[in-house]
């Protein structure tokens, strides 16, 4: 696993806002910074639990993703927000976990 992000709800915006409506929330560039940190904020008709909505969650990218959500408490279920990449959402400890794929892995 390599470290990507950690996304922090919000409900207020923020600077940078970009825009998804195609997931029904909007984020900041996480790669604007050394941290990747990104803000996020639910729109609210988001299908999402509201574990991801509510509590930060770090994401790594990882290989396999059907061998790293063998065996966990998935939350979302892989799918694919944008082209090239497929997520998944597990829940550890408590907490929400992103786990992301690169098909071009040249991305990651």
């Amino acid at each position: 696993m390599k470290f990507n992000h950690i996304g922090i709800p919000t409900t207020g915006n923020f600077e940078g806002e970009i825009e998804l409506a195609h997931l029904n929330m909007t984020v900041s560039d996480h790669q604007n910074n050394p941290y990747g940190i990104q803000w996020q904020r639910y729109w609210q008709d988001a299908p999402y639990p509201e574990l991801v909505k509510t509590v930060p969650h770090v994401a790594f990218v990882v290989d396999d993703l059907s061998v790293a959500i063998k065996n966990q408490k998935v939350i979302i279920e892989p799918n694919s927000p944008s082209e090239g990449l497929i997520v998944a959402f597990i829940e550890v400890n408590g907490a929400p976990v992103e786990l992301m794929e690169y098909k071009n892995k040249g991305e990651n």
